[in-house]
């Protein structure tokens, strides 16, 4: 009987540690958008694009444009683990020449950027 025990025990823990592979948080991203104020900028269109020519060329966004809320932010989830140019528009304000680039994703996280639209 303690033997039986024993070997479930043991199969479950098992089991439960050949699941530690698997990834419970997906990749993802926070954009807080701001003026050159320092202010918090809703209703700002936001797009990411996987490399530098595709954001030059405003092609190939390999996400759907999200807009600003109140406190300006958007999340944009399931992303792959890599570097992305941001296009973050607001009327005649973007973020041209303030930056666009990403630092390389934290994979698995919730990964925080703050952007200024000028």
């Amino acid at each position: 009987m303690k033997t039986s025990k024993l070997l479930i025990f043991c199969g479950l823990m098992l089991a439960l540690t050949s699941f530690s592979t698997f990834q419970v948080f997906n990749t993802s991203m926070k954009i807080n958008v701001r003026n050159e104020l320092g202010n918090i900028e809703e209703g700002v269109s936001v797009q990411l694009f996987g490399s530098e020519e595709d954001y030059r060329n405003e092609t190939n966004p390999v996400t759907e444009k999200l807009v600003t809320d109140k406190k300006g932010n958007v999340k944009f989830k399931e992303l792959e683990s890599k570097v992305y140019y941001v296009s973050a528009v607001k009327g005649d304000k973007n973020n041209i020449g303030a930056g666009v680039a990403t630092a390389k994703l934290e994979d698995g996280k919730m990964n925080k950027l703050t952007i200024i639209i000028e």
